[in-house]
Formats: C-alpha cells, sequence, structure tokens
C-alpha cells in the first residue's frame, strides 16, 4: 500500500507520520508526506524528536499537496486542521494531532509518540 500523509506546511506531523511509517513498515509498503500550504523548511524540533529514535529528518523538504500525490496514494491520513482536500476514491484517516510548531521538545515527544502509535494501528489494520 502506498500512504500519503498530508498537513499544513508539511513541515511537522506528516514529517514524523511519514519517518515512523517507514520504519515501522520496513519496507511492506510506502510513505510520502505533503501539505496543503508547504512550508519552506521542517520544524527543528520535529528533527530533534525524530533523532531521539534514530531518524533523521533534517534532509526533509516540504512538498505541495496536489494531484500527483493523490493519484499516488492509496490512503491519505490528514491531520491538516480542516484544510486538507477531499479525497474520493482513497481510504482516509482523520487524525486529530496538536501542531508542534512552536512547542517545546517535551510537547512534542508527546506529539510523536502519539503518532508512532497511530503508525502501529494503521500498520496493523493494512496487514
Amino acid at each position: 500500500m502506498k500512504v500519503l500523509f498530508v498537513c499544513v506546511g508539511n513541515q511537522g506531523r506528516s514529517v514524523m507520520a511519514e519517518r515512523l511509517f517507514r520504519l515501522e513498515a520496513g519496507g511492506r509498503h510506502e510513505a510520502r508526506s505533503a501539505g496543503a500550504m508547504a512550508g519552506d523548511h521542517v520544524h527543528q524540533v520535529a528533527v530533534d524528536a525524530l533523532a531521539e529514535l534514530g531518524l533523521d529528518a533534517s534532509d526533509h523538504v516540504p512538498t505541495q499537496l496536489g494531484e500527483e500525490q493523490l493519484a499516488w496514494a492509496d490512503v491519505v491520513v490528514a491531520t491538516c486542521d480542516g484544510v486538507c482536500p477531499v479525497t474520493p476514491g482513497k481510504r482516509r484517516e482523520d487524525w486529530k494531532i496538536r501542531d508542534p510548531m512552536n512547542r517545546p521538545i517535551e510537547e512534542v515527544r508527546a506529539i510523536r509518540d502519539e503518532i508512532h502509535t497511530r503508525v502501529n494501528n494503521l500498520l496493523t489494520s493494512l496487514g
């Protein structure tokens, strides 16, 4: 399965979800991420939170969500706070997750851990 994680800027939640999904999927499924209004850089606090788990996201470049990404995906996971597009014909999950932007690392760790749990639940449902 191909999973697309979408958030507002593709700078925090979707980046963490994409990297955690790739780690846990172990090559069984593919993942990408994009932003409804892509920013210009990944949030450093998200990079730091992932680094604590041995994941390097420092190379991430935010991607603007477009038709190409939506066409690629089998599953769309939205964490967009109401700005994600409609995705007819796709399996969709809406994850209500706080935005890590401008939050201290302690709060971002909790967000990361919530995403990690949701990623594992998604993987279980994908088989």
